[in-house]
């Protein structure tokens, strides 16, 4: 079965509540063997893969985001892949909506769900629902979108937020422009920082919305290092320089939030003439290492997680279980 591309109209109605359904959720940082470890059980179980990824929604952005090939999407049906094009917004919130279609689904046909991917917002929003927060400021928004254009683009939106709520910022990429104008949305309409209203809606307080078995996958720090620059390297030797040059030609520049993903960003300021090829390669490991310690500091306090250092120490078994119970 191939991959589902979901109805994206909002204005549909409400959807049914989500099903009362066991859900496994791989978590952890990039390079890990999240894909790897859903694969095998949903092999062995015969699920569904839904991927958490906020980049991985994106066509025409395959080998920077790390998508598993045609081959295994066309054995094990993949949701929430390849669903819009670089130029559309996704938000955490619309990912939940289109997720629990997907595994409203599943569930209808008898298919195990296994939830696998590292943006920790998209697994808490899915299986705990999000923190709504004060209502949008317009005026506020346009001021602070103003503030980074003239600065120099949202790095020097995220120092003040560093300032502000280190917190956040340690879990927010510097060139996230959204993320970092609503944390520092939040702060002006409140006075308080975003970190501390989501202390009142983290893992360990919020209703489940789903029964969920979250699990863990995190080498060792040096070993995930490794792995991720020798990743890096996979990507550019498969053609990562080519696939940005083929978003550009197709009309997806820099500007847009998509293309400031690790990776693409990067590319992006090599092909404009701002540094070496080689500088562009180093960032890109850079910026990964630095994404992958933010990705573990979302489950940093939730003790319920069990680690494992590599997929093949997950008990799979005990997993199918628990997806058959």
């Amino acid at each position: 079965m191939a991959f589902t591309t979901l109805d994206m109209d909002q204005n549909r109605p409400a959807d049914r509540p989500v099903p009362d359904c066991p859900i496994v959720a791989i978590v952890g940082p990039t390079g890990a063997g999240k894909s790897e470890a859903a694969i095998r059980l949903a092999e062995r179980v015969g699920g569904e893969i839904i991927s958490a990824d906020s980049q991985q929604v994106y066509r025409g952005m395959d080998i920077g985001t790390g998508k598993v090939d045609a081959a295994v999407r066309a054995r094990i049906a993949h949701h929430l892949i390849d669903i819009v094009d670089p130029d559309q917004d996704m938000t955490a919130a619309l990912f939940a909506k289109l997720a629990d279609r997907a595994i409203c689904d599943a569930t209808r046909r008898g298919k195990p769900v296994i939830v696998a991917g590292g943006t920790g917002l998209y697994v808490r929003a899915l299986l705990f629902g999000l923190f709504e927060g004060p209502g949008r400021d317009a005026e506020l928004r346009r001021r602070l979108h103003a503030e980074a254009e003239s600065r120099g683009g949202p790095p020097a939106l995220w120092q003040r937020l560093q300032a502000i709520d280190p917190a956040c910022a340690e879990r927010v990429d510097c060139n996230d422009l959204r993320r970092i104008v609503r944390a520092l949305e939040v702060y002006e309409l409140t006075g308080v920082p975003m970190s501390e209203h989501q202390k009142q809606h983290d893992f360990r307080t919020m209703s489940h919305r789903y029964r969920a078995h979250l699990v863990g996958i995190a080498p060792e720090r040096t070993t995930l290092y490794q792995r991720i620059e020798s990743r890096v390297d996979a990507m550019m030797a498969r053609g990562l320089e080519r696939e940005v040059r083929r978003l550009r030609t197709a009309g997806y520049g820099p500007a847009l939030r998509s293309q400031a993903a690790i990776g693409y960003a990067e590319l992006h300021r090599y092909l404009d003439g701002r540094q070496s090829l080689d500088q562009a390669i180093q960032l890109i490991k850079r910026n990964s290492t630095r994404y992958a310690r933010r990705q573990l500091s979302w489950y940093r306090n939730d003790q319920r997680i069990p680690w494992h250092c590599e997929p093949s120490d997950i008990d799979l078994e005990a997993l199918e279980r628990y997806l058959r119970s």
